[in-house]
């Protein structure tokens, strides 16, 4: 397929922008002007719909297919979600609406705040941050402005976080100022709370946790781990990556957890990839309500709902606005499907889990013996060892029968790790056709490993040379890359 540029002939237009008659050119400030114009692909309407409709047949979403992208929790997004997203008295409001014309739309983000409570076991709700990462460091900012309020900021320096977690824990508690302490996971899959007791005291701010862990597993201690904290003082952090686990069924605030932020674009379907667009909502047990974001949504006792921005001890904030909002419509809608019976949702993540678990475990290595979650990781060990096939050709063949890869080498303590999440929303018969793949591939690298070796051998884009795509990416065209050394 050729680029758009190499379509490109001079003089084509794709459209014409109309100018009423009398209005001038618009006149581009001297600073501001290049001295060539920018290269432009010329093309005609047609040609140019005609390529980006080709390109997108060429891409892989879960309009297409499984996504078994573990800990990303790709589920399938209702269609209806974006219909309400799209009525006009959401799609055409504007930002700086005045609060007695948006009453709505206020209504809706306090409604999904009083859920996101419920759902969590906690007291307060901001639904400013823009993704789970952002809600992890928006979440630091408030322990960090707690233990300034509590006059201990200088004292309180750590924050633990166990050797399975997101890449994004690590990254926040710097940003945030704060210095990491890691833990290590125990034979059966929890924080080894052995050496955890030796690394939580008075320097100590807070735990960030995954529970159900990147290991799919529930942390069989969060009730001592808890304790442990607790007890010297320190927060408790949940990472609400996995909730898709455990919504209705246990809650984070009722473990002990003081904070949690939520993947709205995991949990509650709102369509994600690709850099997003996501939203990270984070909850919070009374003492840091103080803290939160603004402005605050809140219910005024005439009824109405307002913006409210007297918060004198708040962090300030931390995007634009209220946040996402069109994350709020698609995300309220979702759980609004299902209303009392969210439970059912994590119930059946979690049964799929277990059933695609049940099926692939004698045909990889299975790291931790146990019933998973929502989740489950595996490992292609004994296929590098027997056979010289890895995690990565496992997922590149995959392709080949249609199914975009699980996540690889992730959790980084699991060799050759294969990390697969079905979610609630796939069918028996989908999971029985992606296990028959995963055991046919399993037994390719037995009978001939060059079929995973070349992999994939019928998608539009063949293996890439991985290493030489990070150290020299072609980002402008025309540009050729140095060799790699």
């Amino acid at each position: 397929m050729k680029l758009i540029y190499e379509k490109s002939q001079a003089g084509r237009r794709a459209s014409v922008i109309p100018r009423p008659e009398g209005l001038p050119a618009a006149d581009v400030p001297e600073e501001l002007r290049r001295a060539e114009p920018p290269r432009l692909p010329e093309v005609p309407e047609f040609e140019l719909v005609r390529h980006f409709t080709e390109l997108s047949t060429r891409n892989f979403g879960i309009d297409n297919g499984f996504y078994p992208l573990g800990s990303c929790t790709m589920k399938y997004n209702p269609r209806v979600n974006e219909r309400l997203v799209m009525l006009p008295g959401f799609a055409q409001l504007h930002p700086h609406q005045e609060e007695d014309g948006a009453q709505g739309a206020l209504e809706l983000e306090w409604r999904l705040q009083e859920i996101l409570m419920e759902v969590t076991g906690l007291d307060a709700v901001s639904l400013q941050p823009a993704a789970g990462s952002q809600g992890e460091l928006t979440g630091l900012m408030l322990v960090r402005a707690y233990f300034e309020d509590q006059g201990e900021s200088e004292q309180r320096r750590k924050v633990v976080i166990p050797d399975t977690a997101h890449g994004t824990n690590p990254a926040s508690v710097t940003m945030a100022g704060y210095e990491l302490t890691p833990v290590r996971t125990d034979a059966r899959g929890n924080i080894d709370v052995e050496d955890l007791r030796g690394k939580v005291d008075e320097h100590t701010a807070a735990l960030m946790l995954t529970n159900p862990s990147t290991l799919g597993l529930f942390d069989e201690n969060i009730e001592e781990i808890k304790e442990i904290f607790h007890g010297a003082g320190a927060l408790m952090y949940y990472d609400g990556a996995n909730l898709n686990a455990v919504c209705g069924i246990s809650r984070p605030g009722d473990m002990g957890f003081d904070i949690v932020h939520i993947n709205l674009h995991k949990t509650f379907s709102q369509p994600h990839g690709g850099g997003g667009p996501g939203g990270g909502p984070i909850a919070v047990r009374k003492i840091l309500e103080p803290y939160l974001p603004v402005p605050a949504v809140v219910h005024k006792e005439d009824g109405t709902f307002a913006l409210d921005y007297a918060r004198p001890k708040s962090i300030g904030k931390v995007r634009g606005f209220t946040g996402p909002f069109g994350v709020f419509v698609r995300s309220y809608a979702y759980i609004r499907m299902y209303g009392p019976l969210l439970r059912e949702m994590s119930e059946t993540a979690v049964l799929n889990a277990n059933y695609v678990l049940a099926r692939l475990k004698d045909a990889y290595d299975l790291p931790f013996d146990r019933l998973c979650m929502h989740e489950f990781v595996l490992s292609a060990r004994s296929l590098k060892r027997d056979h010289g096939a890895t995690a990565l050709d496992v997922a590149k063949r995959l392709m080949d029968y249609g199914f975009h890869p699980p996540t690889v080498y992730f959790p980084l303590i699991v060799p050759e790790a294969l990390m697969i999440e079905p979610t609630e929303t796939e069918t028996k018969e989908t999971l029985d056709a992606f296990c028959d793949a995963m055991l046919a591939i399993a037994q390719e690298a037995a009978d001939d490993v060059t079929l995973l070796k070349e992999a994939p051998h019928d998608r539009p884009v063949r293996r890439l040379d991985e290493v030489r795509a990070a150290k020299n990416p072609v980002v402008k065209y025309g540009f050729e890359p140095a060799p790699v050394a």
